[in-house]
């Protein structure tokens, strides 16, 4: 038993659950926390007659929050101590647990990427949407956005990241880097690349179909008349919206079929809004795609979770 602090004592008398528990609560009631650590579990340092490393179900329950809450690793560590329900979650016990610091935050973070780690997790995830039979296949949504990044020049080495570009869209230009998703027809993702902000929406499409679609579904700037000839040859409906001209301007029919093929989708749009919108995700945190690529494959793979976290949850959680 571990010895409970006095305002771990006062925190069980409250009488309000808040959003920020009851979402824990219910994250932590819905990820495959064995089968996540299994992946990990390889590559984690073993205890030996040194200092001894914090618990793997720790330190990745601290990972998961710092992609909730948008934490950098000083400020996860500054939430450990500040929040009772964040403690609570990492399973850490003032009176007689360490809490672990920015460096040892970083040191996991770094872990995942060096491995590949973060993509094993969204792949993991994946596998057991397809065990629960809650990732559909018979469509493909693919779509991207645009994750900006600092363009300011105010650093050491005076100048903006290298791997990140600028392109126009609309009237505003945006610098950054670009996430292209393939989604099933509810808005979970599947699949995931990334380029930076200039890269070509179209160039990453044959890497978001998983093969199995019977039919697919994108914006404009998927149009692409050989690909539409392509997958009908193969026996796929292509809902990509079609792409007019100056000199062959779209119809009211075909603009009229565009409109009914942007209701469905719109869906893909969903997770976009969970990892945006939700979580912060809207400015990179780090320099070079490869460490915000890693990041992502963690947030798409929990935003998949959230989305489904009501078929995901036990039965007890439903009659509650």
């Amino acid at each position: 038993m571990k010895q409970t602090t006095f305002a771990s004592a006062a925190w069980d008398g409250k009488g309000k659950v808040t959003r920020r528990e009851r979402f824990l609560k219910e994250m932590d009631a819905v990820i495959p926390w064995q089968r996540l650590m299994g992946l990990i579990e390889p590559h984690y340092p073993k205890a030996g007659s040194g200092r001894q490393p914090h618990p793997l179900e720790r330190m990745l329950r601290i990972y998961f929050m710092q992609t909730w809450f948008n934490l950098s690793d000083p400020q996860a560590e500054d939430s450990l101590y500040d929040s009772e329900s964040m403690r609570r979650f990492a399973g850490i016990e003032l009176a007689e647990d360490t809490v672990p610091d920015e460096s040892t935050i970083l040191r996991f973070r770094h872990l995942l990427e060096a491995h590949d780690l973060t993509q094993a997790i969204f792949q993991e995830v994946r596998a057991l949407l397809e065990e629960k039979r809650l990732l559909l296949k018979s469509g493909t949504i693919v779509d991207a956005t645009i994750i900006a990044a600092p363009p300011s020049t105010k650093n050491n080495k005076k100048a903006r990241d290298p791997e990140m570009r600028q392109t126009r869209k609309g009237k505003d230009w945006h610098f950054g880097m670009k996430a292209h998703v393939g989604t099933d027809r509810r808005g979970i993702v599947h699949s995931l690349t990334t380029t930076d902000a200039a890269g070509a929406d179209i160039t990453q499409m044959p890497q978001l179909l998983h093969g199995e679609e019977r039919e697919v579904f994108g914006d404009q700037a998927y149009w692409k008349e050989a690909d539409r000839q392509a997958a009908r040859e193969r026996g796929v409906r292509y809902r990509v919206n079609r792409r007019g001209t100056k000199q062959r301007p779209l119809t009211e029919y075909q603009r009229r079929i565009n409109r009914s093929r942007s209701k469905a989708r719109a869906r893909g749009e969903h997770a976009f809004h969970v990892v945006k919108r939700l979580w912060g995700f809207s400015k990179v945190r780090y320099r070079g795609l490869a460490k915000n690529t890693a990041r992502l494959y963690t947030t798409f793979a929990l935003a998949n979770l959230y989305m489904l976290r009501r078929r995901l949850l036990p039965r007890e959680w439903c009659l509650s």
